[in-house]
């Protein structure tokens, strides 16, 4: 009879302990595992410098807009203060997107604050750059991140996630060969989620492929196309297979041969754009149409 009690209490001890692990989980947990399941069909959005139509681009609040979306992945830009700290924006400047001039270079953090962003108009509004500190600190246990414009600062980024203890929820991208990855960033390669970027109109895009998947597997490929000839559109499933996702920008119509999201918003032609996508490998699409995107694919059962 004890012997029976033993084991009783023991499943149920196994049992709670499931339950309290579950209840631990976080969304970023469940997009994590989801991300890394390369022959999963489900289609995961990401948000292009975060909801900005409805905030200004890069901002906490373009982040937390996207974010009760139910998007994904945020994609933001990284740069560098004169005091070295890393902040978020996107361009060589601060003059289109902040009441401000210059590099961002220019400022210490602290003189950098003391700008305004910009809406979508171009109205200064009380929102300021925000660090990439801030924003995973925002994000936390929410959604995924996309580092571009990573590629100089990714031991600066990679001591950021470490503190915020947010280094699985981010993505580092670059265009750079394999071959010169491993030898800018020995150290960390192989301790982060990577995506290598590939340009299919240029030669070698698949021995590029190749290369990456012998020695690391990127937990996917960013395939950008002027054409949507490339053998590599016509013979995607080797990608997954082989464990990776791809990735496809919608954007705009030079990074992919015109299926774009005004063709599936503007036009209401969702055949030729995202369902194009869809078809032709992408299980990742970022877009500026993220609300948009999200209602179709959930409408088709295509996002989870």
């Amino acid at each position: 009879m004890k012997n029976h009690q033993n084991i009783v209490f023991a499943i149920l001890s196994m049992l709670c302990s499931q339950v309290a692990m579950a209840q631990n989980l976080t969304r970023a947990d469940s997009l994590i595992k989801q991300l890394h399941n390369s022959l999963d069909k489900h289609i995961m959005v990401t948000a292009h410098r975060g909801d900005w139509r409805n905030a200004p681009e890069n901002s906490l609040q373009a982040f937390k807009n996207a974010i009760r979306m139910g998007v994904d992945i945020v994609e933001l830009d990284l740069a560098k203060t004169k005091d070295g700290v890393i902040v978020i924006i996107h361009d060589p400047t601060i003059d289109r997107t902040t009441n401000g001039k210059g590099n961002p270079g220019d400022y210490t953090l602290n003189e950098l604050k003391q700008f305004h962003l910009k809406d979508g108009i171009g109205r200064v509004g009380n929102h300021t750059i925000p660090t990439l500190e801030e924003v995973m600190l925002l994000v936390k246990g929410k959604v995924l991140i996309n580092l571009d414009k990573s590629y100089p600062y990714y031991n600066e980024a990679y001591a950021i996630l470490e503190k915020t203890g947010t280094l699985k929820q981010a993505i580092f991208k670059t265009d750079q060969l394999f071959q010169e990855v491993k030898k800018r960033y020995p150290s960390i390669l192989d301790n982060i989620t990577f995506m290598a970027v590939v340009d299919l109109d240029k030669p070698g895009a698949m021995q590029i492929i190749t290369d990456y998947q012998q020695h690391i597997k990127p937990i996917a490929f960013e395939l950008n196309f002027h054409t949507d000839t490339s053998a590599v559109l016509a013979n995607h499933a080797f990608i997954n297979r082989n464990g990776s996702r791809i990735w496809i920008n919608s954007l705009w119509a030079s990074l992919n041969a015109g299926h774009d999201d005004d063709a599936a918003v503007e036009k209401e032609n969702t055949k030729d754009s995202w369902d194009w996508l869809i078809n032709h490998g992408a299980t990742i699409i970022q877009t500026d149409r993220p609300e948009k995107l999200l209602l179709y694919l959930k409408h088709r059962g295509l996002h989870q």
